[in-house]
């Protein structure tokens, strides 16, 4: 991937954090970083000039900083900073059209406590033209991640073998081969239609396994033609009769990374995510990676 890995920045902790994450993740495709800096929203219909020009250096000086901290952190990374007028929303989005991904932290200077995530980061998961991550207060490093039988670490992504999507999977092989990381791909199943009918009260554990099997078997060959193209990356599969966003979460636990897929095109919500999506951003116990993808 040649283009540039973009991260929003604005001085809070979460978003040096997320800086540090995307430095890295520049520094394993070998691309340039770009921290961008957006002026805050600010009440009121008119702001006074003296206040945007304070706002301006502030941000300029903080820019600064950070990217003497990750050049010196980082020195095979090349790193630059750039600064907009527009609000912070409009002003990514229109930033990442020349991207290949957009870092951001869970939230920024503004909401509460307790907020888990933030308006800009939830815009960005929701309608930026690339990939977006969004890294949480302290997002699990390369060496971390691991399942409980210990090795390398784990990169982990949803999966339905019925609607297979090349995007994420793609994405998600790359992620693995890159951190030299075990792939688990999660695919959460439920009963079929005519599981549930006025003479079936109960489902026998014969009928449960077979269908179990089929949706393993769905899944191995679904995920053929990527284990071809990654043959050096190591994949476990998870059949779970669980809520796509449980399963999820669950796995999120052992992992450094996990991804998920967003839809997009006329038959997609514009700006919405959708509910597995919107619970893992939430809850997820690591950093998130969005990939949109026509569907």
């Amino acid at each position: 991937m040649s283009h540039p890995v973009l991260a929003g920045v604005d001085g809070s902790e979460r978003s040096a954090t997320a800086a540090d994450w995307a430095a890295r993740e520049a520094a394993l495709r070998d691309v340039p970083l770009r921290l961008f800096h957006a002026l805050p929203s600010l009440p009121g219909a008119v702001v006074p000039r003296p206040a945007l020009d304070r706002l301006r250096h502030t941000g300029a000086r903080m820019l600064e900083r950070m990217v003497a901290d990750l050049v010196d952190r980082y020195p095979d990374v090349e790193v630059r900073g750039e600064q907009a007028d527009d609000a912070p929303a409009p002003a990514l989005l229109a930033a990442a059209r020349t991207a290949g991904l957009l870092v951001v932290g869970t939230r920024g200077t503004g909401g509460f406590d307790g907020l888990a995530v933030g308006s800009v980061a939830l815009r960005m998961a929701a309608a930026a033209p690339c990939p977006v991550v969004l890294v949480t207060q302290r997002p699990s490093a390369f060496g971390e991640g691991m399942g409980a039988e210990g090795g390398a670490a784990q990169v982990v992504v949803g999966f339905d073998a019925h609607r297979p999507v090349g995007e994420a999977a793609d994405f998600a092989f790359s992620a693995a081969e890159a951190r030299g990381a075990r792939l688990r791909v999660v695919q959460a199943w439920a009963f079929p239609a005519e599981a549930v009918s006025p003479q079936t009260l109960v489902v026998t554990e014969e009928d449960r396994a077979t269908w179990e099997d089929q949706e393993i078997l769905r899944l191995s060959d679904a995920l053929r033609v990527w284990q071809k193209e990654y043959p050096r990356v190591t994949v476990r599969t998870d059949v779970m009769l669980l809520h796509p966003a449980e399963a999820l979460l669950n796995a999120s636990r052992e992992a450094a990374l996990l991804i998920v897929g967003r839809r997009t095109g006329p038959q997609a919500a514009e700006g919405r995510l959708g509910p597995v999506t919107h619970a893992v951003l939430h809850h997820a116990h690591c950093p998130v990676a969005v990939v949109p993808h026509a569907g």
